[in-house]
């Protein structure tokens, strides 16, 4: 629900990162920008002074890239570049977890920057929409949440854990009876990455269209909000920086002062207000990218702007959309050329 991301990159994916971090190139792609080709396109990183997170030089957007510069559509390539070139979360798949945590970390330590890794495993995941699923039980997901730690050891990471989780305690979608092994899941994977030596853990918690944090405070405790670093808002969604600061201070001040991190990948023109209420989230048309990531927000309660979302990747089978998580080169195309340079 919301637009999340159902898998991550397989573990052969996550180690082939590295090869190409090391080589400075990426893998091409044809026209979609979905297959390895052999010309790849050039990924630069950020100035780590303002921007310490890893970009990946494989990823669905610099494969596009290179599908349009070997199809000598430069002015698409470049358009497409405003996604390549910044850093964007890596979705942990249910399979490989060690694999792929300790491939995206290794990648990341050699270019000497931070991972951004999302989990999103959590039992009973999404209510059962578009990004259903999840681990099957607790002791799997606790497991799984040892095989993401034992892949990051002492590298640097940060970690947004479990989108929506607490959110679906709150809204009723998930069922009474699975709240308590929930908050206890939580818990216990917070106290786990806080463990390592250089992870740093935020909790997601909703965003600003939900508008209620006098309801989601008590469950952010009760999932371990005072052992993890913080929390997130906006995650996959679209609601303006502005906005999402506001939200974010008034939730910070019913947690002790946790500082929090925000999810502007897409929130460029803000919220989309037509077409059906509740897919709103889904796929909006006429969005654009948002403020790029960042660790200087000029807000001493904000420690990052991010891009948890990677943008042209669907939130879902809906508004022509492919199964959520899949590139989606048009719409990675239409976000960009709406943002501003």
């Amino acid at each position: 629900m919301y637009g999340m991301r159902g898998a991550g990159m397989s573990a052969s994916a996550a180690v082939l990162g590295v090869a190409l971090l090391v080589a400075g190139c990426s893998s091409g792609g044809d026209g979609d920008g979905d297959k390895n080709g052999d010309a790849g396109a050039k990924i630069t990183q950020q100035p780590k002074e303002s921007d310490p997170f890893w970009v990946n030089p494989d990823g669905s957007a610099a494969r596009q890239v290179a599908a349009y510069e070997k199809s000598g559509k430069d002015g698409d390539a470049e358009q497409i570049r405003k996604i390549a070139e910044q850093p964007t979360g890596e979705w942990i798949g249910p399979e490989n977890p060690e694999a792929e945590a300790k491939g995206f970390t290794e990648a990341a330590d050699k270019a000497g920057r931070t991972a951004l890794l999302v989990l999103y495993n959590i039992p009973h995941r999404d209510c059962g929409q578009y990004s259903q699923g999840g681990a099957a039980d607790g002791d799997a997901y606790r497991g799984w949440i040892d095989g993401v730690a034992a892949g990051i050891g002492d590298r640097a990471a940060t970690v947004i854990l479990e989108p929506d989780a607490i959110l679906h305690l709150v809204d009723g979608c998930t069922p009474d009876e699975f709240h308590e092994e929930r908050y206890d899941l939580l818990k216990g994977a917070v106290t786990k990455l806080k463990s390592l030596k250089n992870t740093k853990v935020y909790l997601d918690a909703g965003n600003a269209g939900w508008g209620r944090p006098d309801q989601i405070y008590q469950p952010l405790q009760w999932a371990g909000i005072a052992q993890a670093d913080g929390f997130a808002v906006n995650v996959s969604n679209f609601y303006s920086t502005k906005d999402s600061v506001a939200y974010g201070k008034e939730l910070s001040a019913k947690v002790g002062g946790k500082h929090f991190v925000i999810d502007t990948s897409r929130n460029g023109n803000g919220p989309y207000k037509g077409g059906d209420e509740d897919e709103r989230w889904c796929n909006p048309p006429g969005r654009a990218l948002g403020d790029t990531p960042t660790t200087r927000t000029a807000d001493p309660l904000v420690d990052a702007y991010l891009w948890v979302k990677r943008p042209g990747e669907s939130d879902g089978t809906c508004k022509g959309g492919p199964k959520a998580g899949a590139w989606w080169a048009s719409y990675a195309l239409k976000l960009a050329k709406a943002s501003t340079p």
